[in-house]
């Protein structure tokens, strides 16, 4: 229901939806794309093994999926 409204709010405002799948988007690390694995919901942070960056589960998967949808804008 709220896709349908926002495809319709994007297409009265000539404004264009991108949908991203948030599929392992808190797993990956947004700093070097290192794949640590599936973590418990319990976990809300963690070290990535490869660059050791500090990420924060919520964050980390916000930054992931903002630069999914700027590479699907770039391909289209």
């Amino acid at each position: 229901m709220i896709r349908t409204m926002l495809e319709y709010k994007c297409e009265w405002y000539d404004k264009k939806l991108i949908v991203v799948n948030p599929f392992k988007t808190s797993q990956y690390c947004a700093e070097c794309g290192y794949d640590d694995g599936k973590h418990e919901l319990d976990i809300r942070q963690w070290v990535c093994p490869n660059c050791h960056s500090n990420n924060d589960r919520d964050i980390n998967a916000s930054k992931n999926i903002l630069n999914k949808g700027l590479e699907q804008t770039l391909v289209i």
